[in-house]
């Protein structure tokens, strides 16, 4: 696997910076600027706020009452929960190298692995030559590790980690904050067995340097990473990965935050431990 297949990886080229496409302040599909809209009658949507409230305060009221002869809800008429709703068991309790580890040997168990090792292929770990092994070691299936391991090496080199303005140690420059990471939005199992998986994991992701001086200043991206496990030793282990842009959302209208606010944020948020 190359650094190709990471967040920010492939998109360099030649050029250390992606590439960007500003958007027009304007609806982006065509029409005049966007603004609040207006409702025709805002007398008529303050009556139907009141009788919604009104309607709601009543049935809290009524949740005591007990009184009913049959309270039951038939299992027919009750709610099903939606696929992409945050289900199942909690996250593992156990990591290796820091990262989370014996996962379930289940579809589901599959599916937290591959967004735990997304998150960390696609850290600031991986520019560290001493962590980054650690990574690979600890998600590796012990067949392909010692090749994913020269791949990564040899990707991250000296010559790219100059190229994305960091020093020899994948460290940033004094000033600077390096943002590396990958966020995990959902998962989908395209194949599975007792011994292998397939998992799609869609993610955001952001990098760059944070600083006055930076020209690689942090941006946002989306991404899925397609990962292939085995099932090894107890636990899911990556075989391989590939990545593909999108699906994309317009960008919203958020301004744009300095690099002393990005950086804090770097430092006082930390990450997840991922499960469905």
């Amino acid at each position: 696997m190359s650094h190709g297949d990471e967040q920010g990886y492939s998109d360099y080229g030649d050029d250390a910076g992606h590439t960007r496409t500003r958007l027009p302040d304007h609806d982006p599909y065509g029409g005049a600027p966007r603004r609040p809209g207006r409702s025709p009658s805002r007398g008529l949507i303050t009556v139907v706020g009141v009788v919604v409230l009104l309607i709601a305060a009543i049935a809290f009221a009524n949740r005591g009452d007990h009184s009913s002869a049959n309270t039951s809800t038939p299992k027919s008429s009750q709610p099903h929960t939606s696929p992409t709703s945050p289900t199942g068991t909690h996250p593992v309790q156990t990591k290796t190298n820091g990262i989370p580890s014996n996962f379930a040997h289940t579809g589901q168990g599959a599916e937290s692995a591959a967004a735990n090792y997304a998150t960390a292929l696609g850290s600031d770990g991986m520019f560290n030559t001493e962590r980054r092994r650690e990574i690979v070691q600890a998600i590796a299936d012990p067949n392909t590790v010692s090749t994913l391991q020269s791949g990564f090496d040899a990707d991250y080199s000296a010559a790219f980690l100059k190229k994305v303005g960091l020093n020899a140690d994948g460290s940033a420059p004094k000033g600077s904050t390096f943002v590396n990471r990958t966020m995990p939005v959902g998962t989908k199992v395209t194949s599975y067995s007792g011994s292998a998986a397939t998992v799609e994991v869609w993610c955001g992701g952001l990098f760059g340097l944070a600083g006055d001086t930076s020209t690689n200043p942090v941006s946002s991206s989306w991404f899925t990473m397609t990962m292939k496990l085995s099932w090894s030793n107890g636990d899911w282990k990556v075989l391989e990965s590939a990545q593909k842009t999108g699906p994309t959302p317009v960008a919203g209208d958020n301004p744009v935050s300095g690099a002393d606010e990005i950086s804090k944020a770097v430092q006082e948020f930390g990450g997840f431990t991922y499960a469905r």
